[in-house]
């Protein structure tokens, strides 16, 4: 009897590790496609295990697995990664994959799919790089400055980025911000002025951002937009299709801290909401004295009443003020001896030795408390209201009706100012080059009746910046039964500008006189207003309390655009034109007898035509051409003569672009590779460069600008990257960038005494052979991104920079000139940072809780990153952020 009880425990045994080992065996199947066609080469791998396989050329996989329930996921590039739970079922049918850079649009973004332009939609390829949701949440959000976002992409360049929270700047392929056009949901966002970019206006926007598409040269925009360097597209949240929400949490170094909450009701019927709001603040960006505090808030509701229509109003905002920090380096002021005109004296300003890498110069303290000389403020409201119309299969209108209204500005100094302080009050500036306030407050108690004038005395005042800004951009696409593609569309833009100075402390002072012609001589100002986004929406300086200058301006703009493209299996080809009128009017209640004088009416015509080809040599090998010239109008800064309403002698013409790039792409399931080549002249440009106590006929002049009418620069290069999806865990990818960016020719320059806009000096500069400085010409990187465990994964990013040289002088061009030599300006040291992260996802019941943790510049390298005519600025050193993330 035993021996039978034996036996049959045996066979029981061996049962059951039959069952089990056919269990072991169970074969997952299922097909991959991509909503039509099959998706071969896909990696399919199940979290946690080692095993994977592939689809094959009709998209079905199978994969044998031990695990009862999990979960698969499915990797290929050009698509995004996608997970899949199993548990009983073994087949797992079609799985339709999202297209990388897309899935916003079609998952997330319900709105704008005419205007948001992503060259993923298009069929003619074009140089660019997508930066994913996810990589912006993981590794741009917190004190990360928003261009480093795209640092990791080739022929981009991040500076600055140590002057404090969003002073960041971003150059592309040499060109800086303002000659890179800048979208946010179609919606262009560069100043109307002067082109410029100020990230801190757009503070947190990467808290709201689904993709950034970064088209280099050419790029694929309809719009009636030409820039030089290329186009940036954000596209921000609009509202969720999915109900969810989420809770975060971030600190970082020098006492950062940020909450971030946001919740999404999801389409419910044919209504939709969805909001975010934020605060953060620091102790300082990196520097002393680069403390910041702002808010960021996000609402957005649509409205789908049919499949026809869809409607979505957006509304966002970041106010926030922080205190900069400017490049270090010794130089020498003068300041004027009122009584007999001549030079008092001299002062010398801090060095970069003094205050190292996290000093600041201007900074100090005022009785006890921090106080920064140069603090800025600022909250732009955007709105904006997006139509979607599907006219027909084949036709559609999508239109894009927004608004911004800005409030704020810049402070510091008014007077005598910290570069004019009598020796007797004892020095400006400390020992490690910190700025002593309490010895300009004596200076200050001197003063008579405490009533300020001219140089007599200091105060603080606030260089504002107020504008209203409104636009619509409507695009009309109709596909036909043929391949060919239309496009027609219109973009309109009115913007109205307040410039003036208004106090903000008045250092123990009382008031301030001032003097202008439109109020009839000498006046007195004893109002103060606050250095605050908020309070500066609509507590702002009146007429008869502004300083130092108070001027207008209107500038109108009309564009239309127009694009025919055709393409099939094998080739595609485009063309794509545009038409703009630009008008612009200047305003001045300073320097004129009347009230208000009002200039003439300047429009200026401009125009872009632009086209190209690709030739696909079969699925996986890709060429392309593109060929464009764009007449660009000149930025009202430099159309009207400082401080008037008279148009500049000679007028400033249109700026003259021609660009020509070809590229080929080599796209595998699991590696893709780029290579680009261009070239661009950049033809009849502007410049104007400001320059401190510059000597003409025996006169120092401390105040002046070059003004160059006749600028022509040459940027060629090569741009390569890769990605590899090296297994189903790791990731490697990587970029280089090889440039060739130099002046060409000569220019005619005229020197302007700023005090009364007189020119006193005229000449011509010979340029060719000088450098474009500001930007790195040679940079490369490397970066990798590995699952340790199905939910740990780590990565790490290394970028090299070389070729950089400092920011090009006028005055130093002339100064090498009449030594009959050219002038090469000074080469900075090559340098190279590296970043890493961490992500670790765990679960709390039903809940998702996410930590991500980020260090940039993990080894501390010391470099500077740029240098102008006033010193260097250094890069950041080691900075870190972490933050834990509650999704429900």
């Amino acid at each position: 009897m035993k021996r039978k009880t034996t036996k049959f425990s045996i066979l029981v045994a061996f049962l059951m590790l039959l069952s089990n080992y056919s269990w072991a065996q169970r074969v997952l199947t299922g097909k991959v496609t991509d909503g039509t066609e099959p998706v071969a080469g896909a990696t399919i791998s199940v979290r946690g295990t080692s095993g994977a396989t592939s689809t094959d050329a009709n998209g079905n996989f199978s994969l044998s697995t031990d695990s009862e329930t999990g979960v698969l996921t499915i990797r290929v590039l050009g698509f995004t990664t996608q997970t899949l739970s199993f548990s009983a079922s073994s087949d797992l049918g079609t799985i339709v994959l999202i297209p990388s850079g897309s899935e916003t649009l079609d998952e997330v973004v319900v709105v704008g799919r005419g205007i948001i332009d992503i060259a993923e939609d298009r069929k003619t390829p074009i140089a660019v790089s997508t930066v994913s949701r996810a990589e912006i949440q993981n590794k741009g959000v917190g004190n990360v400055e928003f261009p480093e976002i795209m640092k990791n992409t080739p022929s981009v360049f991040v500076a600055n980025q140590a002057s404090g929270f969003g002073d960041g700047q971003n150059f592309l392929r040499g060109f800086d911000q303002s000659n890179t056009a800048y979208l946010l949901n179609g919606q262009p966002i560069n100043g109307m002025e002067d082109g410029n970019m100020y990230w801190s206006n757009w503070s947190s926007i990467a808290d709201v951002a689904n993709a950034i598409q970064v088209q280099r040269g050419l790029g694929s925009s309809k719009l009636a937009i030409s820039s030089v360097g290329g186009t940036v597209n954000i596209i921000t949240k609009a509202t969720d299709l999915t109900r969810s929400g989420s809770v975060r949490l971030m600190t970082g170094n020098d006492g950062f801290l940020k909450g971030t909450i946001s919740y999404n009701t999801g389409l419910r019927r044919k209504w939709g909401f969805s909001m975010l709001l934020d605060y953060w603040r620091a102790d300082r960006k990196y520097a002393v004295g680069t403390q910041g505090e702002g808010q960021s808030y996000f609402f957005s509701v649509g409205y789908k009443p049919n499949e026809r229509h869809n409607f979505n109003f957006m509304i966002f905002g970041a106010p926030q003020k922080h205190g900069q920090n400017y490049s270090k380096g010794l130089t020498t002021t003068y300041w004027p001896d009122n009584a007999s005109g001549g030079i008092a004296g001299t002062v010398n300003q801090p060095g970069y030795d003094m205050t190292g890498i996290r000093g600041n110069h201007n900074y100090g303290h005022y009785n006890g408390e921090g106080l920064s000389l140069v603090t800025n403020f600022y909250h732009k409201p955007v709105a904006n209201l997006n139509w979607d119309f599907d006219i027909t299969d084949k036709s559609s209108l999508s239109t894009v009706l927004y608004a911004s209204m800005g409030r704020g500005g810049s402070t510091g100094s008014l007077g005598n100012g910290q570069n004019r302080l009598n020796s007797q009050y004892g020095p400006a500036y400390g020992p490690q080059g910190q700025l002593l306030w309490d010895n300009i407050a004596k200076y200050n108690a001197d003063i008579p009746n405490g009533v300020s004038s001219g140089f007599n005395g200091t105060m603080l005042r606030a260089s504002m910046n107020n504008h209203f800004w409104y636009g619509l951009v409507s695009n009309f696409s109709h596909e036909t039964d043929y391949g060919l593609t239309f496009n027609v569309g219109a973009d309109l833009r009115f913007y109205h500008g307040d410039h003036f100075r208004q106090l903000i402390n008045k250092l123990g002072l009382n008031s301030r006189i001032e003097n202008s012609a439109a109020h009839g001589g000498d006046f007195e100002i004893t109002k103060t207003y606050k250095a605050d986004p908020w309070a500066s929406l609509f507590n702002y300086a009146p007429v008869d309390q502004r300083v130092g200058y108070d001027d207008s301006e209107d500038i109108n703009y009309q564009g239309a655009f127009g694009q025919v493209e055709y393409s099939n299996d094998d080739f595609s080809v485009f063309v794509q034109g545009s038409v703009s009128n630009q008008s612009y009017i200047k305003y001045n209640r300073w320097n004129y007898d009347e009230r208000e004088a009002k200039s003439d009416t300047e429009s200026k015509i401009g125009y872009n035509i632009k086209g190209g080809a690709s030739y696909n040599i079969n699925d996986q090998h890709t060429l392309f051409a593109n060929i464009g010239q764009y007449s660009r109008q000149p930025f009202l800064d430099n159309v009207f003569q400082q401080g008037t309403i008279d148009f500049t002698d000679p007028g400033v013409d249109n700026e003259e672009i021609f660009g020509l790039e070809a590229g080929y792409r080599f796209a595998a399931a699991n590696f893709t590779v780029n290579l680009n080549g261009y070239y661009t002249a950049w033809r009849n440009r502007f410049l104007g460069y400001d320059a401190d106590n510059r000597e003409v006929n025996d006169v120092v002049y401390p105040d002046v600008t070059y003004l160059l009418t006749g600028v022509t620069q040459l940027h060629k290069g090569l741009e390569l990257d890769f990605q590899a999806q090296i297994t189903p865990q790791w990731m490697f990818r990587g970029y280089g960038s090889l440039g060739d960016w130099q002046y060409d020719g000569d220019s005619p320059y005229r020197l302007r005494n700023n005090d009364d806009s007189q020119i006193i000096e005229s000449g011509n500069l010979g340029l060719s052979g000088v450098k474009v400085g500001n930007a790195a010409q040679t940079s490369f990187g490397f970066g990798t991104e590995y699952d340790i465990l199905e939910n740990l994964s780590i990565d790490a990013n290394y970028n090299f920079y070389d070729n950089l040289y400092a920011q090009v002088e006028a005055a130093d061009v002339v100064g090498a000139a009449l030594e009959g030599e050219v002038y090469a300006p000074e080469k900075l040291d090559a340098f190279g940072t590296f970043d890493a992260g961490l992500t670790y996802l765990f679960r709390v019941g039903s809940q998702q809780l996410k930590f991500r943790g980020n260090v940039l510049n993990l080894f501390n390298t010391t470099y500077f990153g740029r240098k102008d005519g006033f010193g260097y600025y250094y890069g950041l050193g080691t900075t870190w952020n972490a933050g834990l993330t509650y999704s429900f």
